[in-house]
This record gives C-alpha cells, sequence and structure tokens, in this order.
C-alpha cells in the first residue's frame, strides 16, 4: 500500500467521521425520530424499554447510500 493511497483512506475515514458526527448533533432536531411505528417501547411502571428498530433500520439505509456515493465519487 503506497503513502497515497494510505492518505486517501484516512480522509476516508475523516470524512465517516465528519458526517457521522453531524448526524448525531442533528438527530435530536428531528422530529418523531426515534418514535417510529416500527420502534419497540415497553412501559411497566417506573420502567421503560426503547428498541429503536425502525429508527436504526433508516438510519442504516441513510449511511449506506451517502457511504456509497462517497466511495464512487471518490474512484
Amino acid at each position: 500500500m503506497s503513502f497515497q493511497e494510505f492518505g486517501r483512506w484516512f480522509i476516508l475515514i475523516g470524512l465517516f467521521f465528519l458526517v457521522f458526527g453531524v448526524i448525531f448533533v442533528l438527530i435530536g432536531r428531528v422530529p418523531g425520530l426515534g418514535r417510529l411505528p416500527g420502534d419497540i417501547m415497553i412501559q411497566r411502571g417506573n420502567f421503560v424499554f426503547l428498541f429503536p428498530l425502525a429508527t436504526s433500520i433508516l438510519l442504516s439505509l441513510l449511511l449506506t447510500l451517502v457511504l456509497n456515493l462517497v466511495l464512487r465519487l471518490w474512484r
């Protein structure tokens, strides 16, 4: 692996963390995120269990699209 290729990987990893960080900052501002119809929420007394299944799938699809676009533009 050459230094140039190694540098490209570092830039790509940095962009990934940048996009991931921006998503985390903005995720609290999106209304309804974490309360989608497919999210599992169990409330029993003072115990609350929240498993954001639909939200996780949605974020996974978005990140997959972003990473695919970045990798296609990279080449």
